[in-house]
């Protein structure tokens, strides 16, 4: 018998309309960020509401999610919003290499 492989979780940043970034993490960041839109989940958007969803990253799981959303509230703000333009940085590299040529 082969051990499941573990459940992915994603660490997202939502921006608000204020312009504001969220950090949170979910195993599944899209239903995540209706709920914020709907106004359920987090306080955070009690005063500005959620705009987009403007950043996922797949961690390998919920321990791994955790310390990248950690790491990333440490960042200011300048440098969350160089890391949306960069865009998502895949859970495992080497999976998501390609051959060239």
């Amino acid at each position: 018998m082969t051990a499941a492989a573990p459940k992915p979780w994603f660490v997202y940043l939502v921006r608000a309309v204020n312009g504001s970034l969220y950090c949170g993490i979910s195993d599944d960041p899209q239903r995540r960020f209706e709920a914020h839109c709907a106004g359920r989940g987090a306080r955070f958007f009690h005063t500005s509401p959620a705009q987009a969803l403007v950043y996922v990253e797949a961690c390998v799981g919920k321990g791994d999610a955790l310390r990248r959303e950690r790491a990333i509230k440490r960042l200011g703000k300048p440098a969350k919003e160089r890391m949306i333009l960069a865009g998502p940085v895949p859970a495992n590299p080497l999976a998501d290499s390609t051959p060239t040529g």
